[in-house]
C-alpha cells in the first residue's frame, strides 16, 4: 500500500495542510498510522475522504452534517432514504438563506436609492436607517 505525507494529501485534494490537520482534530478523517520515525502515513482513502468533505461543503453541508454523512456512508444498515432526506432538508435551508439574502438585497437597494450620495454622513439615510428603528422599519416595510 502506497502512502504519502500530509503535504502530498493537501496538494492532491487542493486544501491547505492545516485543513488536513483540522479535519483530523474534528474527527472527519481518522488519525493516520505512523512510521517508526513518527511520520504520518496517509493512503489514497484519505484523499477520497477529503474530496468527499470538500464536495459536501460545496453543497452547503456543515462539518457536523458532513461527519454524520460520513457515518451514514459506512453504515450498512443505513437506507438511501436517510441520505435523501438530509439532502432535501439542506435544500430547504438553502432556499431560506436565498430568501433572506433577497430580502437584504431589496432593503439595501431601497436604502441606496434613498441616498443622494452628497452631504454630511450625519444626514445619511443609510446610516440613519441602521441606527434608528423607525427609519429602518420605513425601509423594511
Amino acid at each position: 500500500m502506497k502512502t504519502m505525507t500530509r503535504g502530498k494529501v493537501a496538494l492532491r485534494t487542493d486544501v491547505n495542510v492545516e485543513t488536513v490537520r483540522y479535519y483530523e482534530q474534528r474527527g472527519l478523517i481518522p488519525k493516520p498510522s505512523r512510521t517508526a520515525s513518527g511520520y504520518r502515513q496517509y493512503t489514497e482513502d484519505y484523499v477520497e475522504r477529503i474530496r468527499f468533505i470538500k464536495r459536501a461543503q460545496e453543497l452547503g453541508f456543515t462539518l457536523k452534517e458532513i461527519k454524520e454523512l460520513l457515518s451514514l456512508r459506512v453504515d450498512p444498515e443505513t437506507d438511501r432514504d436517510e441520505v435523501k432526506q438530509r439532502a432535501a432538508t439542506k435544500i430547504v435551508t438553502i432556499e431560506e438563506k436565498i430568501s433572506d439574502l433577497e430580502r437584504m438585497k431589496h432593503r439595501l437597494k431601497l436604502l441606496v436609492t434613498s441616498c443622494s450620495g452628497r452631504g454630511p454622513t450625519s444626514e445619511c439615510p443609510i446610516l440613519e436607517a441602521m441606527g434608528s428603528e423607525e427609519s429602518y422599519r420605513t425601509v423594511a416595510d
